[in-house]
C-alpha cells in the first residue's frame, strides 16, 4: 500500500504540474501567480517546522547530528543551484519569468533564451522533481498523513514553477505543444525518484530520519531563498497585502492538519 501512495503522489504531482502549464495557455488570471507563491511559501515553512522536522526528531536521533544534517542539506542545495541543477522559475503579473540559476532574478523575453538556458531549465527540473519523488517516498515510509503533507507542499511550489518553465519555453520558441510535452517529461522523473527511494529505504529504514531531515533543508531553502525575497520585493501594497494573507492561509492549512493527527 505504501508504494501504491508513493505512485499516485507522484503521479498527481506531475499531472497538477502539467494541468499548472494548461491554465496559463487558456489565460490563467496572472495576478493569482503571486498569491500562490505566498501560499506556497507558507505551505513549505510549515510542513518543513511543523511536521517532517518533528517526525525526524522523534525518531531518537540525536539531536545535534540531525541539525548538522540540516545545515549540510541547505549547503547541498546552495551548491546545487549555483550549478543549475536546483532552479526555481516563477511567472509575474505582466506574465514575466522570474528564473535564478545563479541565486538572483532575471527577465527572460521573447529571443533572448538561449539552446543552453532550455537545456539547463530541463535537466534542472528533471533532477529537482527526481529528488521531490525520493524525499515524497522517505515521507510515505514513515506515515501516510506525513506523505501527504509532504506531497502538498511539493505541489504548492511546483505549480507556479511549472508556469514559469513553461513560460521559458515558449519564449525560447517552443511550441505549445512541445513545451507541455517536455515539461511533461520532466515532472514524471518524480515517479522515478519515488520508486528508487521506496526501494532503498526498505532496506535503509536508520536512513530515514536523516532524509526527512533533508526534506526540511529543501523546503527551508525554497521558502527563505527563492520565495520569500520575491514577496519582500513586491511594490504593490494590494498585491502584498493578498500574499501575506496567502501565506498566513498555507501556513494555517498545515498547522490545522498536523494538529489533527497528533505531531
Amino acid at each position: 500500500m505504501t508504494l501504491f501512495y508513493i505512485l499516485l503522489a507522484t503521479l498527481a504531482g506531475g499531472i497538477l504540474s502539467l494541468l499548472a502549464a494548461a491554465l496559463l495557455i487558456a489565460g490563467f488570471p496572472q495576478r493569482w501567480l503571486p498569491r500562490l507563491v505566498g501560499f506556497a511559501t507558507g505551505v513549505l515553512l510549515a510542513v518543513a517546522l511543523l511536521d517532517v522536522l518533528p517526525e525526524a526528531f522523534e525518531s531518537g536521533v540525536e539531536a545535534h547530528t540531525l541539525f548538522a544534517t540540516l545545515l549540510a542539506g541547505l549547503l547541498g542545495f546552495y551548491g546545487l543551484e549555483r550549478i543549475a541543477l536546483w532552479r526555481h522559475a516563477h511567472v509575474d503579473e505582466e506574465g514575466h519569468d522570474h528564473h535564478c540559476p545563479s541565486g538572483g532574478h532575471h527577465h527572460h523575453h521573447a529571443g533572448g533564451i538561449d539552446r543552453h538556458t532550455v537545456v539547463s531549465v530541463l535537466v534542472g527540473d528533471s533532477f529537482h522533481n527526481f529528488v521531490d519523488g525520493v524525499l515524497i517516498a522517505a515521507a510515505f515510509m514513515v506515515s501516510p498523513t506525513l506523505g501527504w503533507s509532504t506531497t502538498f507542499a511539493v505541489v504548492t511550489h511546483e505549480v507556479p514553477q511549472e508556469a514559469g518553465d513553461f513560460a521559458i519555453l515558449r519564449a525560447a520558441g517552443m511550441s505549445t505543444k512541445r513545451a507541455l510535452l517536455f515539461n511533461g517529461i520532466s515532472s514524471l522523473t518524480a515517479i522515478a525518484g519515488g520508486l528508487l527511494g521506496y526501494f532503498a529505504l526498505s532496506q535503509m529504514q536508520s536512513l530515514l530520519p536523516y532524509i526527512l531531515t533533508i526534506a526540511a533543508a529543501s523546503f527551508l531553502y525554497i521558502a527563505i531563498c527563492d520565495l520569500l525575497p520575491m514577496l519582500r520585493r513586491e511594490g504593490h501594497r494590494h498585491t502584498s497585502m493578498w500574499q501575506t494573507g496567502a501565506m498566513l492561509a498555507g501556513i494555517a492549512v498545515i498547522a490545522i492538519s498536523t494538529l489533527g493527527h497528533g505531531h
